[in-house]
């Protein structure tokens, strides 16, 4: 097979490097974690001989996300929501309406929020090797205490450029030179080292539990039995809280997924695809969900009279268009002189917040904004669930001139930037539970 051209997606003003090679009766969507570079990946006869047989039975789409391999590098780390944006892009490049997506490591995580946010773009969901959080918690005592994380991020910032990640990454071919050198030369043309140290911090903040609920797709957990580097509780964990997940282990102990025994790997994709039908339309999906309220908009019409404040309110209508726009959000409606809001991902409702509480700012008035992520039920342009409900609860809480977000919206814009100020639990009225709170700084 003739080695596939790298061309570019546009991602906003972002280049994305892609190849298309295969064909396949489906489109695949090939999403590996940490670092990548699409046209090195070719100069190992174990990764292009896993990529010619994944293109032996369907049309394989890889690619570089933001900041690695080919793609634009000087762009910082990309959160969660960013990276699945680059898969959106990636995919109208080529012209796929639908696709198998394929996460790998940390790319499960890009790929998992992307099939709960766009499902009527995703036939069936498979990662492999892959957790949905890294670090430890009282509540995931699986991931790794901050010590490690840090011992693990020393050591390979000392040893960058060396063959020593398939010491535990692969064992099965670690006594292979001219393997280890390949894959020491592959992260040298991914990442700089301290590209690579930002991507390592930024993964290990990953934590994306609260979505795996709303992902509605086919999806499969496929884990080797003995990965070294993602022990197989992480993909049980995923099983048993991604609904109607498949887990299939396969014997094994690689994590580099293309080593060790790739025919058993990739009969199991095939037989997963061919196997599971999916559904073309759904009515529910992941969306950030912002309520914008006016404060003491009464007393504002008693002060100003009927005609300015209908002139204020025109003026805001005007703002908050424009601002909803340039973030490709969506007004779902009125709410008295307020506003529901929806956007495909959590950074963007809340750097859009951010510019529209400005506005309001500068209007003389204050208001009041809470933001939340969670399963709606999609009923045309307008939007009905409980996360809708928790966000208009969440905007209560709220004091003037101030946005609020929950626990999930904090931890999918990692990566984003943006600060917070804890505030506690609170009960939330009409809502079961406890929920962590925090302030957008």
């Amino acid at each position: 097979m003739k080695r596939p051209k790298t061309q570019y997606a546009k991602c906003g003003e972002l280049n994305i490097a892609y190849q298309v090679f295969g064909d396949g009766p489906f489109d695949l969507l090939f999403a590996l974690g940490w670092l990548t570079n699409v046209e090195y990946g070719w100069e190992s006869p174990d990764y292009s001989r896993f990529l010619k047989k994944l293109g032996q039975r369907a049309r394989v789409i890889v690619f570089d996300k933001r900041g690695t391999g080919m793609s634009d590098r000087d762009v910082g780390v990309a959160t969660l929501e960013q990276r699945s944006e680059d898969i959106n892009a990636v995919l109208d490049a080529v012209g796929s309406e639908r696709a198998v997506l394929f996460g790998v490591s940390e790319g499960g995580a890009m790929s998992s929020v992307f099939a709960a946010t766009f499902p009527e773009r995703v036939s069936h969901l498979i990662l492999n090797g892959s957790r949905s959080k890294y670090q430890w918690a009282e509540d995931y005592p699986y991931g790794l205490q901050k010590d490690e994380a840090e011992a693990e991020i020393a050591g390979f910032i000392e040893n960058w450029g060396e063959p020593f990640a398939l010491l535990s990454g692969a064992p099965s071919i670690s006594k292979d030179h001219s393997a280890a050198e390949w894959y020491a030369a592959y992260l040298r043309y991914s990442a700089s080292p301290r590209t690579a140290e930002n991507f390592t911090r930024m993964n290990y903040q990953i934590d994306y539990r609260d979505i795996l609920q709303t992902i509605q797709v086919p999806t499969m957990i496929l884990h080797r039995e003995d990965d070294q580097w993602c022990p197989i509780f992480h993909a049980r964990y995923l099983a048993a809280n991604i609904p109607k997940a498949e887990l299939r282990v396969i014997p094994g102990d690689d994590h580099i997924v293309w080593y060790g025994d790739q025919d058993r790997l990739i009969a199991e994709i095939e037989q997963f695809v061919s196997g599971e039908t999916s559904s073309s339309s759904y009515t529910r999906a992941l969306r950030t969900v912002m309520f914008l309220d006016i404060v003491g908009s009464t007393n504002h019409l008693a002060a100003m009279g009927d005609d300015r404040w209908k002139s204020i309110l025109e003026q805001l209508d005007f703002n908050v268009d424009r601002r909803i726009a340039s973030f490709d959000g969506i007004r779902i409606k009125h709410t008295g002189d307020g506003y529901l809001i929806s956007f495909s991902g959590p950074t963007r409702a809340i750097e859009c917040a951010k510019m529209i509480s400005e506005d309001v700012q500068r209007l003389g008035l204050q208001c009041q904004i809470g933001v939340h992520t969670g399963e709606c039920e999609l009923r045309g342009e307008d939007l009905s669930g409980l996360a809708v409900h928790i966000a208009a609860r969440i905007m209560s809480e709220a004091e003037p001139q101030t946005i609020m977000c929950s626990q999930t919206v904090k931890d999918l814009v990692v990566g984003s930037g943006l600060e917070f100020v804890a505030l506690g639990s609170r009960e939330l009225k009409g809502v079961p539970g406890e929920w962590v709170m925090y302030e957008v700084k």
